[in-house]
């Protein structure tokens, strides 16, 4: 690890934009002489306030801006606005059923709901009542919620439907603290908030008061490739703290007149329940889709000015355009579009883009991506990526068409980013800097290292994996990663992912995972080559592409399970590999491949919420085809 005192390595202090300062160490890495950069610390730009708490942000609002729209949301197929003094009114209500309920400071409420307006509303009235927020991904197999409801000691649980219900119902042997079990499909909303009627404002003014920023908001608990889930505790500072500085840093983004986002990811998740946090504190109007299969239509009624997607949401996006594209017969506009996009962003990278390229990008702009943004609802100028590697070319081709990609990483033990590209501070193809109030630090090993105001306290109930994970006061992220001379990270793969082959050659896969997924026929694919001869790579298809992908070729319909066996099909994914192994030495280039008859999913138990790979799960239920390969 590198040591905390590096004043004794090249130091060297650098102003941002919208003020704040970065200081740089600079000190050789492990077989270097030349010092590389090994840890970037950046000031935090708002000082922090010990007796904040993420519910008297809704009071603040509803004090400076109470007219002013805070959110809307879907009722009879149509946008109902929600001012600020209306949210903390529906806020306040809903806690004092709360209290009503027996909620005590502390005690834990768990949620479980797909994304919509009342998740938001429930997660605030729960910290305003003072207690700490449990959410359970709406997809969760009855063990895995067995093992949250139990772990965290809920005492309460909000489902949103019947067969939510039903299987906390059928678990609640395992979770002795639960008392009630609510269901918004069933009303239960309603009747808790008349439940709290006779609460007092003292009561929930007293429980806002006593909660600080060291007071625990919620306990996420990590969905994992491996093990049973940790129950991450991350405090009201690490939120508010955060998505101050956070508003500061993407001022341009969050605090432009009329901002506005579309929230679809699962709130769940880490980074869509930040992005929430961080709409409230900058007054950005806001929205939830629950569907994705909606996502078009509710893009084009909402017209956001920013989205937040994971990679694989922009690869659909760009392989959907391609695809619509070919079957209207103007693929060949859609590729120069493609390529003329990326050139272009690489010339403002550059610093010159010539009139040549200027004129292609105009005429293309009205051509192709006025389309593309219309898409989107016309009004997107940028969207944030996390959750995986985004790539380059996806990067460089969104900010092209118009769209800005600001590619930022973190985990759920650093309440989402550590650290985010921003408008004024952007390098395709890295995570940006780190966060005001943020230091990262490259280890010996080239993990990266975290610290500062968005890290967690501790895993709840888990002393030995708190004390693993935050080892010399650094939090260890797992991921690897290296920083560039002026602060910009990138991430190079997974600690635990390395593969090492039977004649010692370390891959790293996502390089070239990432890679194949960009082909439209492809939907996910592992790479393997543990101890094995050579590197080899598990390929599933996308069953939303294949049909457009097929007529396109002239061949006839045909379900998954043909495609796989198909002579061209075969020959395409054949194609992608290649081209993925060019970035890759011979001996890391996948050598051989199979295609699977079914794809990999979250119901299957083969990828976490955030679609990551559970290698584990897959390597172990499809080892008879890893088998063949080295046949």
């Amino acid at each position: 690890m590198v040591p905390s005192g590096l004043v004794t390595a090249g130091l060297s202090l650098i102003t941002l934009q919208g003020g704040g300062a970065a200081l740089i160490a600079r000190m050789p890495s492990p077989g270097q002489e030349e010092p590389t950069v090994r840890e970037i610390s950046v000031d935090a730009l708002v000082p922090a306030t010990p007796d904040a708490n993420l519910g008297g942000m809704v009071v603040r609002n509803a004090r400076e801006a109470p007219s002013a729209v805070a959110f809307a949301r879907q009722v009879d197929g149509r946008w109902e606005e929600v001012t600020c003094a209306q949210f903390l009114a529906e806020v306040t209500a809903i806690a004092r059923g709360l209290v009503a309920a027996g909620v005590g400071p502390g005690d834990r409420v768990a949620l479980m709901s797909k994304t919509r307006y009342e998740w938001t509303a429930f997660d605030f009235a729960i910290w305003t009542a003072g207690a700490v927020t449990v959410p359970v991904y709406e997809t969760s197999a009855p063990e895995q919620v067995a093992w949250i409801l139990s772990d965290s000691g809920a005492v309460a649980v909000l489902t949103e439907t019947i067969e939510h219900r039903t299987t906390v119902e059928g678990v609640r042997a395992s979770a002795p603290a639960l008392r009630e079990v609510w269901c918004l499909d069933d009303g239960d909303l309603a009747v808790l908030v008349e439940r709290g009627a006779d609460v007092e404002d003292s009561v929930i003014d007293e429980r806002r008061a006593g909660t600080a920023e060291d007071s625990p908001a919620t306990l996420i608990y990590t969905s994992g490739t491996t093990g049973r889930p940790k129950g991450c505790e991350l405090t009201h500072g690490n939120f508010v703290e955060l998505a101050r500085n956070t508003a500061d840093s993407l001022a341009v983004v969050v605090r432009a007149e009329g901002a506005s986002m579309l929230l679809f990811l699962p709130l769940a998740h880490v980074l869509a329940r930040f992005i929430q946090v961080l709409c409230v504190e900058a007054r950005v109007r806001m929205g939830h889709t629950p569907d994705i299969k909606n996502l078009l239509d509710d893009l084009s009624a909402f017209r956001p000015t920013f989205v937040l997607a994971v990679p694989r949401v922009f690869e659909k996006i760009y392989n959907s355009a391609a695809a619509t594209a070919e079957a209207s017969g103007k693929a060949r506009i859609f590729d120069l579009a493609a390529r003329t996009a990326i050139r272009y962003s690489e010339a403002l990278d550059a610093g010159r883009v010539s009139p040549v390229l200027r004129v292609q990008h105009l005429v293309l702009d009205r051509l192709v991506y006025a389309k593309l943004r219309a898409r989107l609802g016309g009004r997107v100028q940028f969207a944030v990526s996390g959750g995986a590697p985004l790539g380059a070319r996806l990067g460089h081709f969104f900010r092209g068409v118009g769209v800005t990609i600001l590619e930022g990483w973190g985990l759920t033990e650093t309440t989402a980013p550590a650290a985010v590209n921003t408008p004024t501070h952007l390098r395709i193809g890295t995570v940006g800097r780190p966060l005001p109030g943020v230091a990262i630090s490259v280890a010996d090993d080239g993990e990266l290292l975290v610290r500062g105001i968005s890290v967690m306290r501790h895993y709840h109930g888990n002393a030995e994996a708190t004390e693993e994970a935050l080892a010399g006061g650094w939090f260890h992220s797992g991921d690897l990663g290296e920083i560039d001379d002026d602060g910009f990270v990138r991430i190079t793969g997974r600690k635990k992912e390395i593969i090492v082959t039977a004649g010692g050659k370390n891959v790293q896969p996502s390089l070239l995972e990432d890679r194949l997924r960009a082909h439209p026929l492809v939907s996910q694919c592992i790479v393997v080559g543990d101890q094995r001869p050579f590197v080899g790579c598990l390929v599933t298809l996308d069953p939303e592409m294949l049909p457009g992908w097929l007529a396109a070729q002239g061949r006839p319909p045909m379900d998954v399970a043909e495609a796989a066996v198909d002579a061209q099909v075969r020959a395409a994914v054949q194609a992608a590999v290649t081209a993925a192994n060019s970035v890759v030495s011979t001996a890391e280039s996948i050598r051989k491949f199979v295609i699977l008859d079914t794809d990999f999913t979250e119901a299957a138990g083969h990828l976490t919420p955030k679609l990551s790979l559970k290698r584990g799960v897959i390597l172990k239920e499809f080892a008879p085809q890893v088998e063949d390969l080295y046949r």
